[in-house]
């Protein structure tokens, strides 16, 4: 039961970090990318500049060392030649002095040189360190270079993206949205104007049937009026009393 609880917990972790991602801006994605870049960067830089420090910090200590290794030389001789001079003279306490010094110096310059070796090997793994080390960092700022320039054009792209998307919704509300009540359609002030217009042609036909009645009325009674008076004339014209 436990597992199938983690089964399904890890399921819906999957779909809801996908609903996020898809819901995530991409803007906000883009910056975040380059500035993870750039803290990459920063911090690779930083152990760069570690490793150049360790470089530079073993060339002093090198240089140092060796600086000493040539004053014991020049100290071991001195003591020598001293030594032998005391002899000469005849001085041996003296000379057995500077014969303890020559030898003292002597095994302080063997410690000495002994550490200018390992320090000089320590420097040859520094500088190729340091080496690798600032190509790492040319390398990355190349890349990081690269991403700015990516995020410039996926920015410029991103824009274009959302424009076209602007333009299509406007372009789709222009069929979906309805007009509003007090505003007319283009369809309705036509079919108001064609209605108007078979009205008046109709009621003209109306009107013209009417006068074109009452004129034949007129008309028909002038007719008559004038067959009555032309029966009046003939009945008068006939003699029937004498026919």
């Amino acid at each position: 039961m436990i597992r199938i609880l983690r089964r399904a917990w890890r399921y819906f972790g999957a779909v809801l970090e996908g609903k996020l991602e898809e819901l995530a801006d991409p803007r906000i994605q883009i910056e975040q990318a380059i500035e993870e870049s750039k803290r990459q960067h920063a911090l690779l830089t930083q152990q760069a500049a570690a490793v150049v420090g360790n470089e530079r910090e073993l060339d002093i200590r090198l240089a140092r060392t060796l600086d000493d290794i040539e004053r014991l030389k020049a100290s071991i001789e001195h003591a020598i030649r001293m030594e032998h001079k005391a002899r000469s003279d005849g001085d041996e306490k003296k000379a057995t002095h500077f014969a303890g010094a020559a030898e003292a110096m002597a095994g302080r310059l063997a410690s000495v040189e002994a550490n200018a070796g390992q320090l000089n090997e320590m420097r040859v793994k520094a500088s190729s360190a340091s080496l690798a080390a600032r190509a790492a960092v040319e390398h990355n700022a190349r890349t990081l270079r690269q991403k700015l320039i990516e995020r410039s054009t996926l920015l410029t792209q991103l824009e274009a993206v959302r424009m076209q998307e602007r333009l299509n919704a406007a372009l789709s509300s222009v069929g979906e949205l309805a007009p509003a009540g007090d505003v007319p359609t283009l369809d309705a002030v036509r079919d108001k104007i064609d209605r108007r217009t078979a009205i008046a042609i109709g009621r003209g036909q109306i009107t013209s049937a009417s006068v074109e009645a009452r004129v034949l009325d007129v008309e028909t009674s002038m007719i008559e009026q004038q067959g009555l008076r032309r029966l009046e004339e003939i009945r008068r014209s006939i003699d029937l009393e004498n026919g």
